[in-house]
């Protein structure tokens, strides 16, 4: 069929895929989406109005109407807003409900005022549902047109109403506060698991003789000396500032000074990536890096390190944290988003908590924290019970889907 977007008539192909008893359908359009990548392109906005008004066709065109509609990020926010706009008034559209789900609140599709309608098929009296600070906001304008707004933990959603972690948008979603909820994410606890550990060696819970193994393993696989008592910190990351580099540079050589090894898998900002291969290579003993990204490998070091560093200064929710917690590789955390969920600090009076934590983003009170797991980690019998705690951790989507489940129902 032929998608109007203003004054373009683009063709849309649409194709079916049935799985487990689940449709799911795919917009096919070469001229936008036969690129080598998904996003970054000069004309995203375009793409990505073309990609919302599709989905939107479709169901007249499949005769196939949903009752619910979850659209995620930027890129899809326009069918919130074409849905209480365009569509609104169509009989078989007016009765859809929308929900909204911001992933990470800096990416907020914002273009110039000028491509209202020559983009965006927007007429000028829909205007104040997108505009923000004289510009077209398209994550404003479906945080305004959504019927439930949700992110992607339950202290996000909170945090994002402040200044501090709005990002220019917090009035916005104080204003929409009475239809936001966080729900975490889960993991796949079959694919993450270190039973089927299939690239390295296997354990679990009651029997962690394996992990041994997986460490000597990848301290061999990185040119490391082979040390079952030098704890391994890792951090496998994308490089960037807002995940908590600026503190690690900062005590990067106290750091060092304590008896650790350190593994570092991830790419991204050059400057970081300089900064970890140039570290790397003046102490190589103690520092082993790679700049790629490898699923494999990263495998490899939650299943042989002892500790994941993830001291992000925001995070709406997170995964290294809980993949790295089933494989017994204690996260230490800034508690913030998604690691304040999903991280409770160990409690040596209790003997509950599954990571190490600190509150204040303050490169020293990370530092003392590191130094902490390093002294816990001496300690084998709580650092086992710490290991236990991480491991049995129910990091599932269980939980996360029947919370899902409500969301949809209440709509």
């Amino acid at each position: 069929f032929t998608v109007n977007l203003a004054w373009r008539k683009q063709y849309c192909g649409i194709f079916l895929y049935t799985h487990n008893g689940i449709k799911y359908y795919f917009a096919d359009n070469e001229f936008y989406f036969k690129r080598n990548s998904v996003y970054g392109n000069y004309d995203d906005a375009e793409r990505y109005a073309f990609f919302c008004m599709a989905c939107l066709e479709m169901f007249r065109n499949t005769d196939d109407y949903p009752d619910i509609i979850h659209a995620n990020d930027w890129q899809s926010a326009l069918i919130a807003v074409y849905l209480k706009t365009l569509y609104g008034n169509i009989p078989r559209y007016k009765n859809i409900k929308s929900v909204f789900t911001i992933h990470n609140l800096e990416y907020q599709g914002i273009y110039d005022m000028g491509i209202l309608w020559d983009v965006f098929s927007l007429p000028n009296e829909c205007r104040g549902l997108v505009e923000y600070e004289g510009n077209i906001n398209l994550l404003k304008g479906a945080i305004e047109a959504c019927d439930i707004l949700s992110t992607v933990s339950d202290r996000y959603s909170k945090e994002i109403s402040t200044e501090y972690f709005g990002c220019g948008l917090s009035e916005i979603l104080r204003r929409n506060s009475d239809k936001c909820r966080g729900i975490i994410n889960g993991i796949d606890t079959e694919r993450y698991s270190p039973e089927n550990n299939e690239s390295v060696f296997s354990f679990n819970a009651q029997d962690l003789r394996g992990k041994s193994e997986c460490k000597l393993h990848l301290q061999k696989y990185f040119g490391l000396p082979e040390s079952e008592s030098t704890p391994v910190i890792a951090i496998v990351s994308r490089l960037a500032e807002h995940k908590g580099f600026d503190l690690i540079k900062c005590v990067i050589d106290e750091i060092l000074m304590q008896n650790i090894q350190l593994v570092t898998l991830g790419t991204g900002e050059k400057s970081l990536e300089d900064f970890f291969i140039a570290l790397g290579r003046g102490n190589a003993d103690k520092v082993a890096v790679r700049t790629e990204f490898n699923k494999e490998l990263s495998l490899k070091i939650y299943s042989g390190a002892d500790m994941l560093l993830m001291p992000s200064r925001s995070e709406p929710c997170g995964l290294s944290q809980m993949i790295a917690a089933r494989y017994g590789t204690i996260p230490i955390v800034h508690r913030v988003g998604g690691l304040y969920d999903s991280i409770t600090p160990f409690d040596s009076t209790t003997s509950e908590g599954n990571g190490l934590a600190f509150d204040n983003y303050n490169a020293h009170d990370m530092l003392y924290t590191i130094k902490n797991a390093v002294e816990l980690y001496k300690q084998k019998s709580i650092w086992e019970r710490i290991m236990f705690n991480a491991m049995t951790t129910d990091f599932s989507w269980e939980s996360s889907a029947k919370k899902y489940c409500e969301m949809y129902n209440l709509l």
